[in-house]
């Protein structure tokens, strides 16, 4: 299995940033290897968003779709996302974000494996680059959006 985490602070709004990660239509524009999303259901409720969405990853011929439920937890500024089927037999990931002086802290945890195990190896050299440049496209983008 191959986890990591990351800790940053961004230039923005923790609402806007979580709305930013909740717009999951909108991540083939800028998450790396992302090349399209589907949401399939949305539900809210006062403290719960429950979104279940397809993510197709990858690049030109060598691509695969997994199916993930996003939970996202208003009061307490947390979205937890599990996959649900596709190429990956475990996913878990958490965002959480906190207000610090007009910035926002975000906490990100992964930890997944994919059903392969031969691209589950490959996956486990590239991860930590591939999770930098992913986190780094948020960022990014979250600073064009908002600041």
């Amino acid at each position: 299995m191959s986890s990591a985490s990351i800790k940053k602070i961004i230039p923005c709004n923790k609402n806007q940033l979580i709305e930013m990660v909740l717009d999951i239509e909108n991540y083939p524009k800028f998450v790396p290897w992302c090349l399209e999303s589907k949401i399939h259901e949305k539900k809210e409720s006062n403290d719960l968003i429950e979104i279940k969405a397809d993510l197709k990853v990858g690049k030109r011929f060598l691509n695969e779709t997994y199916s993930s439920l996003i939970l996202y937890y208003k009061g307490k500024d947390k979205i937890l996302v599990t996959n649900i089927d596709g190429p990956l037999k475990h996913l878990n990931n958490k965002w959480e974000f906190k207000n610090i002086n007009g910035a926002t802290q975000l906490d990100f945890e992964i930890n997944f494996e994919l059903k392969n195990n031969l691209l589950n190896s490959i996956m486990k050299r590239s991860f930590k680059l591939g999770l930098n440049k992913i986190a780094k496209s948020f960022e990014e983008r979250a600073i064009k959006l908002y600041r």
